[in-house]
């Protein structure tokens, strides 16, 4: 199975290397991706397949820092079955038993040993299913032996504490094991983890969902996660059927877009499958991609 685009994109944020891996493919329903915009607007951006799924990516972020190696969300993992699969049509499987996401970090000479800090930006199980793996005895261990795990305690307390509407996005199986092994740092609200990497609270997506700005020399990218997951969900009122909190999820994509454009900030869109990144600007009342990024 491949991943949508080039698996890995390697650029620059002031002395900062960044890469953008891709950690594999999946396709949602896209009235759910768009939530209360109609299919004819929607679909003149994203062309939906016979079920009315739209393909999208599963990017994730290494940064090298001088502190260490970050990544930023790791994927869907190697842990679900064919049947889930199947359901959400995740290609995320690499070489020789190895996710995508391994077959990146390995494309670039890193481990997963290698990590010294793992920001997840939520704990859903496309952005966080890479926290832990199966080993061959069956065992279910974090994937970053040695690094520390960074979220909004909310977050975790959401993510423990599910309804009939929130339960099928969250596994267990994906952070428990990081806290049994005392690995997770959490958080509360905005908080500058290292040098240059500051998490942003952005809910609505789920009440505690955080987005990574990094800044280096003046420049700035941001990595805005479920908030705003492809380039297609630049405009205001584009907002996911699947936000628990959509009205906040508006408020929190206007504060972000507008400081994106007052300090021209590089975005690096998660799921989107064509279009890794991009700069945005003022389009009326509204916002759209600068062209020419």
């Amino acid at each position: 199975m491949s991943a949508p685009g080039p698996l890995v994109e390697t650029f620059s944020v002031g002395r900062l290397t960044v890469h953008a891996i891709q950690a594999g493919g999946q396709k949602l329903d896209g009235g759910a991706m768009f939530g209360v915009v109609p299919k004819p607007l929607w679909e003149r951006r994203i062309s939906a397949d016979e079920r009315n799924r739209i393909p999208l990516g599963m990017r994730c972020l290494l940064l090298e820092h001088e502190r260490g190696l970050v990544l930023v969300d790791n994927g869907a993992g190697n842990k679900e079955n064919a049947k889930f699969h199947e359901i959400y049509a995740v290609e995320n499987a690499g070489e020789h038993g190895r996710t995508l996401l391994e077959d990146g970090l390995q494309s670039l000479g890193v481990s997963p040993g290698d990590i010294a800090l793992m920001i997840d930006t939520h704990l859903h199980f496309d952005h966080a299913g890479g926290n832990t793996w199966i080993d061959a005895g069956g065992v279910i261990r974090p994937t970053f032996a040695n690094a520390r795990y960074v979220v909004q305690r909310g977050e975790y307390e959401w993510a423990t504490h599910t309804n009939e509407r929130t339960a099928a996005s969250y596994f267990p199986h994906n952070f428990e094991p990081v806290v049994a092994a005392g690995q997770f740092d959490f958080v509360v609200g905005e908080t500058e983890v290292w040098p240059g990497i500051r998490l942003l609270p952005t809910p609505g997506h789920t009440p505690w969902h955080q987005s990574v700005l990094i800044e280096s020399e003046g420049a700035r990218a941001f990595f805005p996660g479920d908030v705003m997951p492809t380039s297609a969900h630049i405009p205001l009122p584009w907002i996911m059927g699947y936000d628990v909190e959509p009205l906040r999820t508006l408020e929190s994509k206007r504060t972000i877009l507008k400081r994106a454009v007052e300090e021209d900030w590089l975005l690096v869109f998660e799921h989107d499958a064509l279009v890794s990144k991009g700069r945005v600007a003022k389009d009326g009342k509204g916002y759209g991609l600068r062209a020419g990024g």
